[in-house]
């Protein structure tokens, strides 16, 4: 071939690289375009309301302390609370510090910056915010103030006064009700609730608790006492969390290693060096292929209907799902056997059991471990949404205080732990692996 063929073939194949490199993004370029307008993504981000997006961040990690009256009964009573619980609820003489009761039954609130809430005991409300001062007062039929032009950050009827104040808080004055919440950084009550002995003590007051100090409960010791009421507080639910994560434990454990047991002895019939015939190993195949086909969500609404909600039906749904996974790890991890082992165990005259158990599952212990020690962190993930179907285990606990739109710092909690334990036992399958793998 001469020199000219060779040069015209060589920028031939550099023109047809410079095309296909560009080609490519190009093509990726129109793929994201076309994404975009059939999402309608410009829409979408064009309705989306991003100030309610930081008011959830901050409800991840802060709270809101409510200063409540009823303005219909006739006692004018003013209530705190923390989110509002009743079970939160401040005894009369409990309230925080920027909390002052009156004693005509009136109460002075300070807020963040200056601001500050006056609530007399006729439940006229003052309002100083911002360098001004508002006056409000429920009536029969709604409310009167003393606004003519409002504020941006007022707004304004005759049946409801609402004040978005600085650093999270606000002010809502209708005829039925005046609620002042004050925003608050950290997870309160996370230890002890308002009923215990030991809420509001420092971290050094309750470590001299513990270790010596004055019986506070006389029925119980200082350190039992703080135990008790830890695992008991009636904010946090500490017992029913660490119930509902030993039951998302157990849904994954058993699911997968029951499914691992199971897999196992069929595997062999899948495995196109160890099944009596292509008819049997097609039959076991196409078993696996439909019950992994089936996502775990999907079994768990079937079983649910059969079974009832609860962690059975759940463990049964990653079993079954599991099953045909594990089918098809092993049987292949059985095709690829080194086969002198078993032939040598045959020379010797050895049954079909022995030649199993000391010619072949030595090769494929390491790949079934391994599988099963990551599939069992990965369901233990699965379990979580499970569990919210089936109504068992954190997953239950996790849509629950979803749905109720005021703690999103439990949320926070519940995903924390179930972040936390899949790291423990990526941890732990590693140790395991090192162990038995490496010996």
């Amino acid at each position: 071939m001469a020199v000219t063929d060779i040069s015209a073939e060589v920028h031939r194949g550099f023109g047809r690289r410079r095309v296909f490199s560009l080609a490519v993004p190009a093509v990726v370029l129109a793929y994201l375009i076309y994404v975009a307008v059939a999402f309608d993504l410009a829409g979408l981000a064009s309705r989306a309301r991003w100030e309610n997006g930081a008011t959830l961040l901050q409800d991840f990690w802060s709270y809101k302390t409510h200063v409540t009256r009823e303005n219909r009964r006739g006692d004018g009573e003013i209530v705190t609370a923390i989110e509002g619980m009743r079970n939160a609820t401040y005894a009369p003489g409990q309230e925080p510090e920027w909390v002052t009761p009156l004693a005509d039954g009136g109460a002075e609130i300070s807020l963040r910056r200056g601001n500050s809430v006056l609530i007399a005991a006729s439940g006229e409300v003052t309002l100083e915010a911002n360098g001004e001062v508002f006056n409000i007062s429920p009536t029969a039929d709604g409310i009167t103030t003393d606004i003519t032009d409002p504020p941006d950050w007022v707004s304004l009827s005759d049946k409801r006064f609402m004040a978005n104040l600085p650093a999270g808080g606000r002010l809502t004055v209708t005829r039925s009700r005046t609620e002042i919440f004050r925003r608050s950084a950290g997870w309160e009550l996370f230890f002890f609730d308002l009923s215990s002995p030991y809420y509001g003590k420092s971290f050094p007051q309750l470590i001299g608790l513990a270790f010596g100090g004055e019986r506070l409960d006389p029925t119980r010791s200082n350190i039992g006492g703080m135990a008790q009421d830890f695992w008991n507080n009636s904010v946090w639910h500490h017992g029913d969390v660490a119930w509902a994560m030993f039951e998302t434990l157990l849904m994954a454990f058993l699911g997968t290693f029951g499914a691992g047991l199971i897999s196992l002895p069929l595997a062999f019939m899948a495995a196109s060096n160890f099944a009596p015939s292509r008819l049997v190993r097609q039959v076991f195949r196409r078993v696996f292929d439909f019950v992994r086909g089936v996502d775990a969500l999907i079994w768990t609404i079937v079983l649910s209907r059969a079974y009832g909600p609860g962690p059975l039906t759940g463990t049964l749904a990653i079993l079954l799902t599991e099953t045909g996974t594990f089918g098809k790890l092993f049987s292949e991890a059985l095709e690829n056997i080194d086969d002198k082992p078993v032939e040598g165990l045959r020379s010797t005259g050895a049954a079909a059991a022995p030649r199993i158990r000391w010619g072949v599952l030595p090769q494929i212990a390491p790949v079934i471990l391994s599988q099963l020690l990551y599939y069992f962190e990965s369901n233990t993930r699965s379990a979580t949404i499970i569990g919210a179907i089936t109504g068992g285990g954190i997953g239950l606990l996790l849509v629950q205080a979803i749905q109720t739109q005021k703690d999103w710092e439990h949320v926070t909690y519940y995903i924390v732990l179930v972040v936390l334990l899949v790291i423990a036992m990526d941890w732990v399958s590693g140790k395991v692996r090192g162990r038995l793998i490496k010996g």
